[in-house]
């Protein structure tokens, strides 16, 4: 199987987060931005433009569904440097920070 058709696999297993997302309490919105911005900027860069890993910008996922990235983030990707955060986020924090990202993650 290559890699493209695996992870829209996991999308497609991951799908039904998107019907069900509800929105984190804002104090947990203030967590996961200061996650995103701290441990996920020590690898995509503290602005989240690129580093060890991908920028993070709504351009550099234009391409992307929701979908994806949030199974990316909750997953991770095998053989890279990417972990799976789900030890510290649930299905629908990955889909809310994929969707932030996308539309530009808040400072």
């Amino acid at each position: 199987m290559s890699p493209a058709a695996a992870w829209a696999l996991l999308a497609l297993l991951c799908g039904s987060v998107a019907a069900e997302t509800a929105e984190p309490a804002p104090a947990r919105q203030q967590m996961l931005v200061r996650m995103v911005r701290q441990d996920c900027g020590s690898c995509h860069g503290m602005r989240l433009t690129g580093g060890l890993g991908p920028a993070l910008t709504p351009a550099a996922l234009a391409g992307q569904s929701a979908d994806n990235v949030a199974a990316t983030i909750f997953h991770g990707r095998p053989g890279t440097p990417m972990p799976p955060w789900r030890a510290m986020l649930d299905e629908h924090e990955a889909r809310w920070i994929a969707e932030r990202l996308q539309a530009g993650f808040p400072e």
